[in-house]
């Protein structure tokens, strides 16, 4: 691929140095009020999640497998968001809405990273639902502190090193014109079509790659809360059952929001979803839900409520 796109540019056609993302296309006044509703969504997402790491970092009691987890999804929520606002937000204030060819891929490996990062950590969080409540027993056992933060780098650096090869060999594609992404993010579908030459091996390999995951992953948390939810069934008392459906439930929302969404998106890099169908539901899935999932982890745990009014208090 290298050769031919070495041939082109011998043969005086042009090769695309930057991209430009389209964004939101709207009016100007219609810019400025996005961004600054944005902007107000992206602080209070990176403020909601970093009270969440440093609860966890600052109580002790909260130094245990499940909160570690917690803490490191909303630390991951944190750099999910950092790989697509900061640009979104520059886009809406821009007159030309450029970035560069480097720039785009490097978007693209780290919001992709981080969302399989995400998908890693997800069953992972609900595998210790599982041995919590299905195995009370051994739990202290199998999964200790050093053992979580094991299983939590395994996932970082295993999601890390999912997409450097298919990235690689989309970079290796001729783009020759023109530049235009309707998107907010450099998402692999909008490049793929704007590539000279159709690249088939390489559509398909992403959408083997992205179901494989997104499919392996859900099954595996489905799973265990259809095993959580046969062994909550079996106790006695009814407080016992609401304290566990409620230590489940704020995690059910989570991954309902999160794999719902991926779902539609990215089975198929380059189905035939409009354009602006695909904008809405990447900005869902990307800037909403780190946005909501403090609400929702805070709001229902009173261990995480009661470590946030220390640090209140503290203050």
């Amino acid at each position: 691929m290298s050769t031919l796109t070495e041939a082109m540019n011998m043969s005086g056609v042009s090769t695309v140095t930057e991209f430009i993302l389209l964004s939101f296309p709207c009016s100007r006044e219609i810019q400025v009020l996005l961004f600054m509703l944005f902007f107000v969504s992206y602080i209070l997402t990176l403020m909601g999640n970093g009270a969440i790491v440093c609860a966890v970092k600052l109580d002790h009691r909260l130094h245990t497998p499940m909160y570690i987890l917690l803490s490191n999804f909303s630390f991951l929520e944190i750099c999910y968001i950092n790989t697509t606002v900061p640009n979104m937000l520059k886009n809406f204030l821009s007159e030309t809405k450029t970035i560069s060819f480097t720039a785009c891929f490097f978007q693209f490996y780290f919001f992709f990273s981080t969302g399989i990062t995400e998908t890693f950590l997800l069953p992972l969080m609900a595998f210790d639902r599982y041995l919590a409540i299905c195995r009370p027993l051994h739990y202290p056992n199998i999964m200790s502190s050093h053992f979580c933060i094991n299983l939590v780098a395994l996932c970082w650096v295993t999601a890390f090193l999912c997409f450097p090869v298919p990235i690689y060999f989309i970079t290796q594609l001729p783009f020759c014109g023109p530049n235009i992404i309707d998107h907010f993010v450099c998402d692999p579908g909008p490049l793929l079509a704007l590539s000279c030459i159709p690249a088939p091996g390489i559509e398909l390999s992403c959408s083997i790659l992205s179901s494989l995951i997104i499919f392996i992953s859900f099954f595996f948390i489905l799973a265990s809360y259809t095993l959580v939810l046969r062994a909550v069934l079996r106790v006695p008392s009814a407080a016992g059952r609401c304290k566990a459906f409620s230590t489940c439930g704020s995690h059910l929302t989570v991954v309902s929001l999160f794999y719902g969404s991926i779902m539609v998106m990215y089975i198929s890099p380059t189905s035939e979803n409009a354009a602006g169908i695909q904008k809405i539901v990447t900005l869902f899935y990307s800037s909403v839900t780190p946005l909501i999932n403090p609400l929702i982890y805070s709001l229902r745990n009173n261990d995480v409520k009661a470590a946030l009014r220390k640090i209140h208090i503290t203050n």
